[in-house]
């Protein structure tokens, strides 16, 4: 069931407004599969093009994608597990600015991403049901392991959709 407005802040609406989906697990399963499908197409040559001269690579994009993968199964697993603490957000330029994977091979990188989205689908298969709508405080906003799943699913969404139009 898709999360209520109130289960987490308004910036995270575009990525939850891309997902029609009420199995949000099978959803996640299924895109695994599709962005596997949309990177084997991209060769090493191709992996370090930007469309314009300030917008980040290819690489940089899937680098991003796996970072915010993996910080948001981070919040999930937290809040699902009961943390009380706020946990931190992330600024994903910073981040950039301390990553390297421009350096790194794309298969890598892509191989990299789908370890991460395994563990993510280990995690949530293994949610109990009341897990689901445990709230906590992640960059300083409320917010639900459902809204979070969501949102894991619609920033993959997004970005797939930004490498489809403007990059491939």
């Amino acid at each position: 069931m898709k999360p209520q407005a109130n289960e987490y802040a308004p910036y995270f609406e575009r990525y939850i407004s891309l997902v029609s989906e009420d199995d949000v697990v099978g959803a996640i399963e299924r895109q695994m599969q599709e962005t596997a499908t949309l990177l084997a197409s991209v060769g090493e040559e191709k992996s370090t093009f930007r469309y314009a001269p300030e917008k980040w690579s290819i690489k940089q994009v899937v680098g991003h994608v796996t970072d915010a993968e993996r910080v948001f199964a981070y919040r999930l697993m937290c809040i699902a597990r009961g943390e009380t603490q706020p946990l931190p957000g992330f600024d994903e330029n910073d981040y950039m600015r301390h990553a390297s994977f421009d350096a790194l091979p794309f298969a890598e990188i892509a191989d990299g991403l789908a370890a991460a989205r395994r563990a993510t689908l280990s995690l949530i298969r293994g949610l109990p049901d009341e897990a689901w709508t445990r709230s906590g405080i992640a960059n300083q906003n409320e917010i639900s392991v459902r809204a979070l799943a969501y949102t894991l699913l619609g920033h993959e969404r997004h970005h797939l959709r930004v490498l489809r139009e403007r990059y491939l």
